[in-house]
């Protein structure tokens, strides 16, 4: 029998890249999304809401009544969100945890009794390479994604003892719709950051439609599942979004943010 794989946030972006990838590898793939009736997919789609846990256990249950096993979950639903962190509402702050940590970690809680069961698993947890640092204008994302990039590492202790492996794969930037999706704080005329913070988000948008093609997500995944032994973290992006975690472990750091503020084209007054 194939692998059986559950894919959440599948409808469009690297999920739906993954998805693919691996239908074509013969895999089975099942993925959500809030509005699968809006999305043409390879793929059956179940409907959920990472930030609902009611709709979680329901996914979940549906998953159970289509399939005797799952083999594989990859934690991918999450959001994206920019602004100034002194002009972003607190709502939007909590929605970028409930739906880049709470979920995904609500969904492994769902999962790990079916995985116990089977005495096998495998979690890939999709975080980002913006969790290795403090980004300007990003810092909420960057916020949510290293909490649970360093979660995933303490629970990926935890459960093996019952024979689930966990990885973390952190991604750069991929040519995607996440912008579309992306919550971005109004750039608000005379506000003090209004300049700074749209240069930086223009240099976002333009990193994004210059990424790479999120196929290589797809291919990285599929080489992650054959692995024996997966590796605590994983890295996918160019070669400078690499290098830049490397160097905020050796460089001092007013050095690195130095580096980080050029980057962004950030004026000091």
């Amino acid at each position: 029998m194939s692998q059986v794989v559950f894919i959440t946030g599948a409808s469009s972006g690297i999920g739906k890249a993954m998805a693919d990838f691996l239908v074509k590898k013969n895999f089975t793939v099942y993925g959500t999304s809030r509005n699968p009736e809006r999305v043409k997919a390879d793929f059956p789609l179940l409907k959920m809401d990472v930030t609902k846990p009611e709709s979680i256990k329901s996914a979940i249950k549906e998953l159970r009544s289509k399939t005797d096993k799952v083999d594989v979950l990859i934690n991918n639903a999450g959001v994206g969100i920019t602004g100034p962190i002194e002009e972003t509402p607190e709502s939007e702050m909590k929605n970028a945890f409930d739906t880049n940590f709470f979920g995904p970690i609500n969904v492994i809680k769902e999962l790990m009794p079916v995985f116990r069961e089977q005495n096998s698993g495998l979690i890939i947890n999709i975080t980002s390479i913006a969790g290795y640092m403090g980004l300007p204008y990003r810092g909420i994302y960057s916020a949510s994604k290293a909490a649970f990039e360093i979660a995933m590492e303490a629970m990926r202790m935890e459960i093996a003892p019952f024979h689930v492996k966990m990885t973390n794969v952190a991604p750069g930037d991929f040519a995607t719709n996440i912008v579309a999706g992306r919550y971005h704080a109004p750039i608000i005329k005379d506000s003090p950051y209004e300049k700074n913070y749209e240069l930086s988000l223009n240099l976002m948008n333009a990193h994004v439609d210059s990424g790479e093609n999120p196929d290589k997500m797809g291919e990285a995944i599929y080489k992650i599942i054959r692995s024996k032994n997966p590796k605590v973290h994983y890295k996918i992006g160019s070669p400078i979004q690499k290098l830049s975690i490397v160097l905020k472990r050796i460089l001092p750091d007013r050095m690195y943010e130095g580096i980080l503020m050029n980057h962004f084209k950030l004026k000091k007054e």
